[in-house]
């Protein structure tokens, strides 16, 4: 389960996803989010769904390796689903018991909302997976540089964000690695009420939370003897640069977003369009 965890890795492989601008990749990937929120049919999923199978394909990155990120979600996903499928309220009730009521509103709601949730985690991870911690840092940098004049401190920010998630895979690899050495000492993190499962934690979490703190005194002391001093005067070995085919990649984006505007309006305009 620790290492089904895809969020924060880097996914080494050529392709055309990979060779656009960070910049590019990173508003797509904000622009994707927001439009995900704005359909309203199931015609819209599925649209976005078949975009967003055809980006993983020319990302190279298996489509195995994406999915089983979805198992460490799979109980926020559930619990989503009995949310909206017993919460929901509607006209066409099917089934009633105290304050359970399963209505065909809540169905559909709650088969939109596991389909949002999953599309969203799917569709971030290709981010991590197709950029380079570097190339996220400049891009997220470059991104937040207007705020600079409002005392805003960009450099840092970006650094912070890249750091934390370039450490998600290895803190997850040290928790699979902690919680296999405490079992090997007898420990049962299985059975037991969920008191005594939340106790069962504490033999890894205390020494997760050194090992953190010992790698970020680690990563500090290094940073200071490399003579770091944030944005100051820093230069960069490959300067970000727009080519012929981020300019396409921002063309597909607004065809993609005119698309979900007008899947949105059709459904508004014509009932029978779910």
């Amino acid at each position: 389960m620790i290492r089904d965890i895809t969020i924060g890795q880097y996914y080494p492989v050529d392709s055309p996803i990979h060779r656009l601008d960070a910049r590019i990749k990173l508003g797509i990937t904000f622009l994707f989010i927001v439009t995900l929120f704005l359909v309203n049919s199931f015609t819209g999923y599925l649209f976005a769904a078949a975009c967003m199978g055809l980006v993983i394909r020319a990302s190279k990155v298996p489509l195995k390796f994406m999915l089983k990120g979805l198992k460490s979600i799979m109980i926020i996903i559930l619990f989503t689903a009995f949310i909206n499928l017993f919460m929901t309220r509607g006209e066409q009730v099917l089934w009633h018991w105290g304050f359970l009521t399963l209505t065909v509103e809540g169905i559909l709601m709650a088969i939109k909302m596991c389909v949002r949730l999953v599309m969203l985690i799917v569709g971030s991870s290709l981010l991590t997976l197709t950029t380079t911690p570097i190339q996220l840092t400049d891009a997220i940098e470059y991104v937040l540089r207007p705020f600079k004049r409002i005392g805003v401190p960009a450099h840092e920010i970006a650094m912070m964000m890249t750091i934390a998630l370039r450490f998600i895979p290895t803190l997850l690899d040290e928790t699979d690695k902690i919680m296999k050495a405490q079992q090997a000492r007898g420990a049962d993190f299985d059975t037991g009420n969920l008191l005594q499962k939340a106790k069962s934690l504490i033999p890894i979490l205390v020494p997760l939370f050194i090992s953190a703190f010992r790698r970020a005194e680690e990563l500090a002391m290094a940073m200071e003897a490399r003579c770091y001093h944030g944005d100051e005067h820093r230069t960069r070995m490959k300067e970000m640069k727009m080519e012929k085919r981020d300019y396409r990649a921002i063309t597909m984006a607004c065809c993609y977003t005119l698309a979900i505007f007008g899947l949105r309006f059709a459904a508004g305009a014509f009932p029978f369009v779910i």
